[in-house]
């Protein structure tokens, strides 16, 4: 499970012209789920997304929380994140899980979230989406859950 993870002051994700989801400051999530992928890695992104100490406290070093400075999460699948492209120009697949299992995993990471408390939007999966945002910082990071260890 790969995510790419921006602090962001506000981010939205639209499907035919029409917003889908919306958030003011917090974290935009784009996720590719692995083949392979599976509980474990559900629980330590999960962990590691509403732990991540990347907002700035009162002196302004990166010591808060999603929790910690009410924010928000913008949740957005993207298989792309798992292309390969060692082999061409073209990016390879391969890696992806299967879309059904995808989703169920995707899903899986919204719920977690949700019942650490946090506000949660997404896009819908497996749509063609527009993905606007603003990074605030900037500040991306790009986490990779491999058998339940989050490095």
């Amino acid at each position: 499970m790969k995510a790419v993870v921006q602090r962001v002051s506000r981010a939205s994700v639209r499907v035919n012209g029409e917003t889908v989801g919306a958030i003011g400051a917090g974290l935009l999530v784009l996720l590719g789920v692995s083949k392979g992928d599976g509980e474990a890695d559900v629980l330590a992104l999960v962990e590691k997304l509403a732990t991540l100490r990347i907002f700035g406290d009162a002196q302004g070093k990166m010591n808060l929380s999603i929790g910690d400075v009410s924010g928000e999460v913008l949740v957005v699948s993207q298989f792309t994140l798992l292309g390969d492209t060692s082999r061409g120009r073209r990016p390879g697949f391969d890696q992806a899980a299967p879309p059904e299992e995808a989703r169920r995993l995707y899903e899986s990471v919204v719920e977690g979230l949700k019942r650490r408390g946090l506000f949660v939007q997404t896009g819908v999966f497996g749509a063609h989406m527009e993905v606007e945002l603003v990074n605030d910082g900037p500040v991306t990071l790009l986490l990779d859950c491999n058998g339940g260890k989050s490095v």
